[in-house]
């Protein structure tokens, strides 16, 4: 579903505010072309941001730890955090230095991590986190034991305190500087799926998801 929801005075956007989107299907995009995210938190130690491996189901967010890391054990005590997500997609070179700029796609995320308690839930959000990164391995790797399912928390964060700003297009150089003799344009950054390597002592023969990956 396309709706948006009211930005509160966290994600409220005030500089280039003609940039921010509240939609939920333009927060979602960000979102599911993203394999990590940045999460952001207080503990009596100081400020931290840590990456971490993320996906989405529906409205939530999710990500998964070792329970003994620090970053569970400080989500899960029900802290405040921010999650941010940034895809890079050029260089705005413009005739100005000032005038340069970059762009992106972004997304910041805010609210508490709960963590899924139902073991049924961990496993189907595991699974479907396997089938983000690839579709159709989760049926051909070995599932996750009990001990390793024990040793793993799994946690999500719901989308409702969100916003996206997205920055796309050429150079906006005042009128003065249009006759500056420098080039200006975008140089388009993308992230590429290069050609899959396999390992060594692995004698299979590569499954759609590995032969399609640079398609």
């Amino acid at each position: 579903m396309n709706t948006s929801s009211a930005p509160t005075d966290c994600t409220r956007i005030r500089r280039l505010a003609e940039l921010a989107s509240y939609e939920q299907a333009s927060l979602h995009a960000v979102i599911d072309a993203a394999y990590l995210c940045h999460i952001a938190f207080q503990d009596a130690k100081g400020t931290h941001c840590i990456p971490t491996a993320c996906w989405r189901q529906d409205g939530y967010l999710y990500i998964h730890g070792s329970n003994g890391g620090r970053l569970t054990k400080i989500l899960t005590s029900g802290i405040q955090a921010c999650v941010t997500i940034t895809h890079l997609d050029g260089l705005v070179m413009a005739r100005s230095a000032f005038n340069h700029a970059m762009n992106y796609r972004s997304a910041m995320i805010y609210g508490c991590f709960e963590k899924l308690g139902d073991e049924a839930d961990k496993h189907l959000a595991l699974a479907q986190f396997m089938e983000k990164l690839a579709p159709g391995r989760q049926a051909q790797c070995r599932p996750g034991n009990d001990k390793e399912m024990a040793a793993t928390t799994v946690m999500r964060i719901a989308l409702d305190e969100a916003a996206v700003k997205i920055r796309s297009g050429g150079p906006e150089d005042a009128e003065e500087d249009m006759d500056i003799p420098v080039w200006a344009g975008v140089l388009p950054l993308v992230q590429v799926h290069g050609e899959p390597i396999i390992d060594s002592l692995c004698s299979m023969a590569a499954p759609d998801y590995v032969r399609n990956w640079v398609r």
